[in-house]
């Protein structure tokens, strides 16, 4: 297998040159972006630089126990995050959403590395966790963009809730327009870029692989399995994610939970 071509030091800092050109039309149109984009390529290089130490001695110790419980602490980052950005009570949701996550990387992880790669050791580092950390990134961000959608569209028309359960419907069919809404908003644009992708990109997973000396026809049957366990994946995370938490959404006489909202100045929209 050849060789990949390292970057020296001396180059990546040659690389961070080129932010200059966003930062110059952010400063030109006063955007007031040129200070968050700093802060956020700073954050960036230490997240990812800290990344590539740790990663180096997960991949080095490669125990199933270690793998693990990098799995859990990621977890528990990616509830947190779900939780924040979507504003909602991190003591109502921590426990659906960390078990939606855990449904979704045990089914996929499960068929995907079991079933499909075969690598041996089902834990094995190589494949574990770079596939579970990719996951979970399309996981976070279809999650929140879902339950945002849902809660929003139920505070603007509870009324319309209401008057399904009042004419015989049940709970779940009360929830099914609201649940279809989030959905067609949270998966539309992974549907889009899926359909498309070989023709206007090649994607970031295609690109490491090609980059790490595979052949291309290779790459693509990565690519392609990658593609699928991340709908697959984000589906079941959103689906589990409402399924858990659906139990508390509501008071007895059908108001959306005021204690759903982390921010107590959105409560007064659910009432």
């Amino acid at each position: 297998m050849e060789e990949v071509i390292d970057i020296s030091w001396f180059n990546l800092a040659l690389g961070y040159l080129m932010l200059g050109i966003p930062i110059g039309a952010f400063h030109y149109f006063k955007t007031g972006l040129v200070k968050d984009t700093l802060i956020a390529a700073l954050r960036m290089t230490v997240q990812l630089l800290f990344l590539g130490v740790y990663l180096q001695y997960l991949f080095k110790w490669n125990h199933p126990l270690i793998n693990i419980g990098w799995l859990l602490i990621m977890i528990v980052v990616g509830t947190f995050t779900i939780i924040r950005r979507s504003q909602l009570n991190g003591k109502l949701f921590f426990i659906p959403v960390a078990l939606s996550l855990v449904a979704s990387f045990l089914v996929v992880d499960g068929y995907f590395l079991g079933l499909i790669i075969q690598p041996g050791n089902l834990l094995d580092a190589k494949y574990f966790i770079p596939i579970t950390g990719m996951l979970l990134g399309n996981c976070i961000r279809t999650n929140v963009i879902a339950l945002n959608r849902l809660f929003n569209s139920l505070r603007k028309e509870l009324h319309f809730f209401r008057y399904s359960l009042a004419n015989g419907a049940t709970l779940n069919e009360a929830l099914q327009p609201f649940i279809r809404e989030a959905l067609k908003t949270a998966f539309n644009p992974t549907i889009a870029s899926m359909a498309v992708m070989g023709l206007i990109a090649l994607p970031g997973m295609m690109t490491g692989q090609l980059l790490g000396g595979n052949t291309p026809m290779i790459a693509i049957k990565y690519q392609i399995m990658i593609l699928i366990i991340i709908f697959v994946s984000t589906m079941i995370t959103v689906l589990m994610s409402i399924f858990f938490s659906r139990g508390f959404l509501f008071d007895t006489y059908y108001n959306l939970n005021e204690n759903i909202l982390k921010n107590p100045a959105n409560k007064k929209k659910s009432r």
